[in-house]
């Protein structure tokens, strides 16, 4: 059955991209003047006046009227900044911040019940969104600011114009009467008044400048997380703005000035009464029909359908990276090609100059050099820098290619203590894997990541081999994947066992009756880097399988063993048996037989809290088409549309996979 047709009068509306994947109820989306025939209905954006023509067109030709509005965890950064929305909330009755008529949201909080489910689902995404301490925008930085100790009250400011004040059945007055009850209420405490840095900067109206005279009063004009805010006090005032409701996520008590979507349940200290809500709600119930019935979600860099929990863990780990890497940056000796990238995963709050050479003495930067660059020479000749240097390297879940064939990467690792495959000093994975307390939620996406790589057969390069092998089913299989010889991991992390032929010894050796697969490493087979074996080294193994697909090999043998190669984390993701004779990232935790120690890693992990370090906390992931900051499981569909067709796309979706791919791809 064909589905229906949506219309639409705001250029706006017609730039989201995800709008397929959040109204998959309609097949097509087009300007109203483009229709030869009416649509099946009208969207519109909010109250806006550019809804207007869309309202009276749906009203003239007795079309349903669909209103949009950008959700309640919406991105990591404004739309004006780029930030496409993770989620839109959909009304067909009016719009929740018009407390003048019913809407969706309103009519389900007065009718609706609410199963046990839809509770503990409520309940745990509030603990998550507390947790990670994600507000609708996420841009501003997380910072502990010192405010004086009497400072238990927040007020909170809007600016002039605000839709949500007008429909919220509250005016500039109810500015003034709010911090007056506030200054009344709380005759001992200093009251802190959010502005909005624009009204500071003269560029927009606001309602409580002229709080700076009062003497209990203290304007907070930065730019700040509002969770910061609300570390420093127990109640909150406010009149319509959506920061009362996350004062309510947070434990806050809330006084509310006007009519916002939460007042009126019992949650609230209410001023302005409202007839039509008739119930007394839970916060939990509250939060499941704003955030999960109302809301709808997509990932804007995959085009496709997500959840709440999804978007949560997405913008979380956004906003995470871009708080770790912000402030000012001397990134060294790069090649003008890797220019053209780095900066996007530093995210959108640092400031990155490039330079040929390093600096004579410690910058006020912080310096930026690629880690294959530092070797003991180096950290001799600069010592007086090394505390200053992070080190930056390929993730490993880079691409589909490899990089000396200088295909752009789409994770890197930035570390600021070391690097993951030096075991010699410590490195930011090895601090994250042995005092992290991984959350539940991020085991469980850890372990569904680990599923997901797993069954699309995806690796660090992604190269394709192979896929058909005709191996002898009584014997014990071995891997031994080849590595390039020159490689740092080699040199730092395996001093006994140093090339691939005394690798094959070693393993012979000890498993003289095993089936043993040799595959060389893809740089070594293009020629590119050092690695080949010896001429006699062929009667160490059964087969060479240098071009067969990893993931096959992986599906079939019983263990791998390695000097420090990513094979052997790669096989841990497949619970097959791992023997290190080196030290790599994922050695010493008690998941392999190591034939060397870490006196560092003293902790025993779980494979999933491997994988959540590894994967999910470590490196930085970029979408190449928005070069935006992403994550892991965006990165693995970003790979997985590249490498598949997908027949049912839209025009508009085609040419943008077409060019996401040759992003992805070589350059």
């Amino acid at each position: 059955m064909a589905k229906s047709t949506a219309g639409y009068t705001s250029a706006g509306i017609g730039k989201i991209d995800t709008l397929p994947a959040l109204l998959s109820e309609f097949s097509h989306f087009s300007r109203l003047r483009s229709f030869q025939k009416k649509p099946d209905a009208v969207i519109g954006w909010g109250l806006k006046p550019t809804s207007l023509a869309a309202r009276r067109y749906a009203k003239r030709h007795r079309l349903p009227y669909i209103a949009l509005e950008d959700g309640f965890l919406r991105s990591l950064g404004l739309g004006v900044a780029g930030f496409q929305a993770h989620s839109v909330v959909v009304d067909h009755t009016g719009i929740y911040y018009d407390a003048s008529r019913p809407s969706d949201l309103e009519n389900w909080l007065n009718t609706a019940s609410f199963t046990s489910d839809e509770i503990h689902h409520a309940e745990r995404c509030i603990k998550q969104l507390s947790r990670y301490r994600l507000s609708k925008y996420n841009h501003a930085p997380d910072i502990t600011i010192d405010y004086s100790p009497l400072a238990r009250v927040l007020v909170v400011d809007q600016t002039a114009g605000d839709a949500s004040i007008e429909f919220g059945g509250a005016s500039a007055e109810s500015f003034e009467r709010m911090l007056e009850a506030a200054l009344n209420d709380h005759p001992d405490a200093e009251i802190l008044v959010k502005i909005h840095p624009d009204v500071i900067a003269g560029k927009k109206q606001g309602h409580l400048l002229n709080a700076q005279n009062h003497p209990r009063c203290r304007l907070i004009s930065e730019d700040v997380n509002p969770w910061a805010l609300f570390d420093q006090v127990d109640t909150v005032y406010v009149v319509t703005s959506q920061l009362g409701f996350e004062a309510l996520l947070a434990g806050k008590r809330v006084h509310c000035f006007g009519l916002p979507f939460y007042a009126s349940w019992g949650l609230t200290q209410d001023q302005v009464p409202c007839s039509r809500r008739r119930k007394q709600r839970s916060l939990n119930e509250v939060f499941a029909a704003a955030y999960l019935r109302y809301t709808r979600y997509a990932n804007p860099y995959t085009l496709k359908p997500s959840t709440l929990e999804d978007t949560i863990a997405l913008i979380a780990d956004q906003k995470r990276q871009q708080e770790r890497l912000c402030g000012e940056w001397l990134a060294c000796g790069f090649s003008s090609w890797k220019r053209r990238f780095i900066h996007h995963f530093m995210g959108g709050a640092a400031q990155l100059t490039y330079q040929a050479a390093l600096p004579n003495k410690p910058p006020a930067q912080k310096l930026l050099v690629w880690s294959s660059r530092i070797d003991p020479k180096f950290e001799q000749q600069h010592a007086a820098l090394m505390p200053h240097i992070w080190r930056i390297e390929d993730g490993f879940i880079r691409s589909v290619g490899l990089g000396v064939d200088l295909t752009q990467p789409l994770s890197l690792v930035i570390d600021a203590q070391g690097i993951y495959y030096d075991p010699n000093q410590p490195s930011d994975l090895e601090t994250l894997l042995q005092h992290t307390a991984f959350s539940d939620d991020l085991l469980e996406r850890a372990a569904q990541l680990r599923e997901r790589l797993v069954a699309l057969k995806l690796s660090k390069y992604n190269v394709r081999g192979h896929s058909s092998i005709d191996l002898p089913y009584n014997k014990r299989m071995i891997l031994v994947p080849g590595q390039v010889e020159s490689d740092a991991s080699i040199a730092m992390g395996s001093p006994q066992i140093r090339t691939n032929n005394a690798l094959l010894k070693a393993v012979r050796a000890a498993n003289p009756d095993a089936y043993i697969i040799y595959k060389a490493h893809p740089d070594v087979i293009s020629g590119a880097r050092i690695g080949a074996l010896e001429p006699d080294t062929q009667r160490l193994y059964d087969l060479d399988a240098s071009h067969m697909d990893i993931a096959t090999l992986l599906e079939r043998v019983d263990a791998v063993h390695t000097m420090s190669s990513l094979t052997g984390f790669e096989a841990l993701l497949r619970h097959r048996e791992v023997v290190t004779y080196g030290m790599p990232f994922y050695a010493g935790w008690g998941l392999t037989q190591d034939a060397m120690r870490c006196e560092r890693r003293s902790r025993r992990l779980s494979l999933d809290a491997l994988v959540a370090g590894t994967l999910i906390l470590y490196p930085g992931y970029v979408d190449p088409l928005s070069r935006q900051l992403c994550n892991a499981e965006t990165v693995v569909s970003l790979l997985e549309q590249a490498r598949t067709y997908q027949p049912t796309l839209t025009w508009k979706q085609r040419l943008y996979r077409l060019y996401r791919n040759l992003l992805i791809g070589r350059h």
